[in-house]
């Protein structure tokens, strides 16, 4: 009779345990699990991918094969928050959710962008990343902002186990290109092996104020061609990698003294000015092969005569970017749910005014139903052209050609179960 009484007892202990497992995890009856065991699997192998040419006609072949609605969704890169809403807008997700998997089937997104938040270790990171590519019918761009320095959501955790680097502007003022080259290489060889396959990195803003904090120590220097050579050598060592490369912040705003992150900004630039300063990093970035170029929500009314965001100027994005410096490859926006967005537009306004302006990617929309169905609703009545959203995911695909995120083998997005 004891004997079963002390069972009794540890079979209720043992629930009590379980029970309590659940309730500290909170998000768990929400957690998606896949029939494979998470031990067993691995990280996606990224393949080597096309050459340009190759991609080009790959990713027009592809698009024969998508829908308008997946066609949309490759316009916008966003945080787990946004297609896992319930916990609020800077929640800690860790995990891949049935909540991510269904807003991922609605909204056929392009990439997603993981945070410190979203990174707790190697083996977790890793999971996290390939249940995120395994359940998106389009490969998506894994990316993150490790730039060296202050700014490393991946080397800032001691975890990870990944290279620690010094801040830009130490190395800017070593003057070694080589370095620079290595370090490139180094964060790349890194974070693929994690599953991440673009880097937003580097900064390629001239720092030419003192007063500037926004950008500050993220800079490699205050003179333009010192700058040029490093964001130069960064990008090659990168993307030797097979890592995509992103310039930002277009069209530069080292000059500024506000944070676009709590404020509307404006610089006091002319275009004589930035094309002395401002353009020569990112005209050296460009000539290096970067894949992406991020644009900033600072306005430069010298130039635009307006006091519109950079990230919604056809100005700054098609005239001067694509146009008067030849960049062939992918426009992104900064995040647009900072102030200097929000305080002004509504989500569905600034998804609409980046696309119009030239934007191929809208970068964190304050919220992604209202930004995406605004983009859907303006190709479906003809605001937005099919050749403009063609041109846009043409690019798109091509990268992801480029870089071995789809394989040369895929003529089309897979049906998921």
């Amino acid at each position: 009779m004891k004997k079963h009484m002390f069972i009794k007892i540890i079979c209720s202990i043992i629930f009590c345990m379980c029970l309590m497992g659940c309730a500290i995890t909170g998000d768990n009856s929400d957690v998606y699990m896949p029939e494979k065991s998470p031990e067993t699997e691995e990280t996606p192998v990224q393949a080597e991918g096309l050459s340009r040419d190759e991609a080009i006609q790959a990713a027009a072949a592809y698009m024969e094969n998508m829908t308008v609605e997946e066609k949309a969704g490759q316009l916008f890169v966003v945080n787990l928050e946004l297609i896992d809403n319930r916990n609020g807008s800077f929640y800690e997700w860790k995990k891949f959710t049935k909540t991510m998997k269904k807003s991922m089937e609605k909204y056929h997104i392009g990439g997603v962008i993981l945070f410190s938040r979203n990174i707790a270790n190697r083996k977790q990171t890793k999971k996290l990343i390939n249940r995120l590519q395994k359940n998106s019918s389009i490969p998506l761009f894994i990316t993150v902002d490790e730039e060296g320095g202050d700014v490393s959501r991946i080397a800032g955790n001691e975890k990870m186990k990944t290279t620690v680097f010094p801040s830009m502007e130490e190395i800017g003022k070593k003057e070694d290109e080589s370095y620079v080259y290595k370090m490139g290489q180094t964060i790349a060889s890194e974070i693929k092996e994690l599953g991440f396959n673009t880097d937003f990195a580097p900064v390629a803003d001239v720092r030419t104020s003192e007063l500037n904090l926004e950008i500050g120590s993220r800079s490699f220097g205050g003179e333009p061609d010192k700058v040029a050579k490093m964001v130069s050598a960064f990008v090659k060592g990168m993307q030797q990698q097979n890592i995509s490369a992103a310039l930002k912040h277009f069209p530069g705003q080292g000059s500024s003294s506000g944070d676009t992150h709590i404020e509307s900004v404006n610089i006091d630039s002319s275009i004589t000015s930035l094309r002395k300063n401002d353009f020569v990093p990112f005209e050296a970035g460009i000539e290096a092969g970067a894949d992406f170029v991020m644009v900033s929500h600072i306005s430069v009314s010298k130039v635009t005569e307006t006091a519109q965001p950079a990230s919604m100027s056809g100005l700054i994005m098609e005239t001067i970017l694509r146009d008067e410096l030849g960049f062939q490859g992918v426009v992104i926006t900064d995040a647009m749910d900072m102030a200097s967005i929000t305080e002004t537009y509504t989500p569905a306004e600034a998804a609409y005014g980046a696309v119009s302006g030239g934007t191929d990617i809208v970068l964190m929309p304050e919220e992604l139903d209202a930004a995406y169905n605004e983009i859907l609703n303006k190709i479906n009545d003809g605001t937005i052209s099919k050749e403009r959203l063609d041109a846009s995911v043409l690019r798109i695909l091509t990268v992801k050609f480029m870089r071995g995120i789809i394989s040369a083998q895929d003529t089309s997005p897979i049906e998921l179960n």
